[in-house]
C-alpha cells in the first residue's frame, strides 16, 4: 500500500499565503505561481490547486455565493484559516519567513528593499518594523489580486502606479491590518485623496467628493481628474467588497475633515 504524503502545516500555510495573494480564478495547475510553490515544497501543481480549493471551500466569500470549492481537505485547511482570522499579523508574517527559507533565503534578503534603512535600528523596534513592512507588503498584494491590479476608480493596470489603500488606517484598528475587506486598490492620485478624507465612498460603493474639493471646482484639475469621478461606482473586485462597516467608519472620522 503506498504510503501517504500527509502535508504538513507549514505546508497549508504556504498554500494559504498563495490563495491570498493569487487572482481568483487563477488558481490551476498552469498558473506558474503554482508551479512555483509545488516545486518549492516538492508537490505537484495539482495538488496545490486542490489545496487552493480547499480554502474556497471555508472562505466564507465563497460560502454565501453558495460556492462549495472542494470540500474533501476542508478539515485539514480550516484551522489555518481560522488562525488567519484570529491573528492575522503573526500568521502572514510567518507564512513569509517560512516562504524565505523554502527559497534558500531570509525576510531580510527577500525584502531588502523595503527595509534597507532599518540597519541602525535594534532589538524590538527592529523586530516590529519589519514586521510591519513585510506585512504591507503582502496586504498589497492581497488587495490588489483582489481588483484584478486595477485602480478602482479608474482602471489603471500599471502596478506601479498602485497601492492598497486602507479604508480603517493602519494605525488606528490592528484587528482588520490585514483584511482584505479593508482594502481597495487606488492609484496614487485617489489613494492620498482618499487617504485625507478629501474624497470618500458611500455604502453604494459611489464616489463622494468632500466640500474642501468642491471648492476647487473652479480649476482645470478639478474638472479633468474629480468631476469625471463624482458618483461614479467603484469598480467590483473579484472577492473580497470593501466592508460596509470600514466604509462607514471612515465616512465618520475621515471623509471631509479638512
Amino acid at each position: 500500500m503506498p504510503k501517504i504524503n500527509l502535508w504538513t502545516r507549514e505546508e497549508l500555510i504556504l498554500a494559504f499565503n498563495l490563495y491570498l495573494k493569487i487572482e481568483f480564478g487563477k488558481t490551476h495547475k498552469g498558473n506558474p505561481q503554482v508551479i512555483e510553490l509545488a516545486n518549492l515544497i516538492g508537490r505537484t501543481p495539482s495538488s496545490i490547486g486542490m489545496r487552493l480549493g480547499n480554502f474556497a471551500s471555508v472562505d466564507p466569500f465563497h460560502q454565501k455565493r453558495g460556492v462549495g470549492g472542494l470540500k474533501g481537505g476542508m478539515n485539514q485547511v480550516r484551522p489555518i484559516w481560522d488562525e488567519f482570522f484570529d491573528n492575522q499579523e503573526e500568521l502572514i508574517f510567518l507564512s513569509e519567513q517560512i516562504l524565505a527559507e523554502k527559497e534558500n533565503s531570509t525576510i531580510e534578503n527577500k525584502y531588502q528593499d523595503l527595509l534597507f534603512d532599518l540597519k541602525d535600528l535594534k532589538g524590538e523596534t527592529v523586530i516590529r518594523e519589519v514586521k510591519t513592512r513585510v506585512n504591507q507588503s503582502v496586504f498589497r498584494q492581497m488587495v490588489l489580486a483582489n481588483y484584478s491590479t486595477k485602480c478602482a476608480i479608474t482602471g489603471i493596470d500599471i502596478p506601479e502606479l498602485l497601492l492598497a489603500s486602507h479604508i480603517m488606517p493602519w494605525s488606528q484598528n490592528e484587528e482588520h491590518r490585514l483584511n482584505p475587506e479593508n482594502g481597495i486598490c487606488l492609484s496614487a492620485l485617489y489613494d492620498k485623496a482618499f487617504d485625507k478624507g478629501i474624497i470618500g465612498i458611500n455604502t453604494n460603493y459611489q464616489i463622494i467628493l468632500s466640500d474642501s474639493l468642491k471648492k476647487k471646482k473652479h480649476t482645470d484639475y478639478y474638472q479633468s481628474h474629480f468631476v469625471p469621478v463624482e458618483n461614479l461606482k467603484i469598480i467590483s473586485p473579484i472577492k473580497y467588497l470593501p466592508s460596509i462597516e470600514f466604509l462607514e467608519f471612515h465616512l465618520d472620522t475621515i471623509f471631509n475633515k479638512l
